[in-house]
């Protein structure tokens, strides 16, 4: 069981700013930025490059809560920042699929 799973399943603190049956997002214990939040899917696809056809609905749910936190904290119109990662490489520290939204500060390009 990831990290993640455990923030999703209560098992590990964390400052959930949302959660339904098929996400939760939660503050970044590291954050990059004024605002920083993961979100993940509460099913463990362990990255991109495990995404089937059938998790098109999954990450596109994915977007829209990222849509709507971004409002919430104030940062969808000044602007906002969403990446996923994908491997070691990427910086993919936890193998569970999960989007950074980071905002609240003027944003570097290019970013890595």
């Amino acid at each position: 069981m990831t990290l993640f799973e455990k923030i999703a399943n209560h098992e590990i603190p964390a400052t959930i700013l949302f959660e339904d049956d098929m996400i939760v997002a939660f503050r970044d214990i590291n954050p990059q930025a004024p605002q920083h939040v993961v979100i993940i899917p509460r099913r463990a696809i362990a990255s991109v490059n495990d995404v089937e056809s059938d998790d098109a609905a999954l990450l596109g749910m994915m977007f829209v809560v990222a849509k709507q936190i971004a409002s919430d904290l104030g940062v969808a119109e000044s602007g906002y920042r969403l990446i996923i990662n994908c491997g070691p490489d990427a910086g993919q520290s936890v193998a569970h699929i999960h989007m950074h939204l980071l905002g609240g500060r003027t944003m570097a390009w290019p970013p890595g």
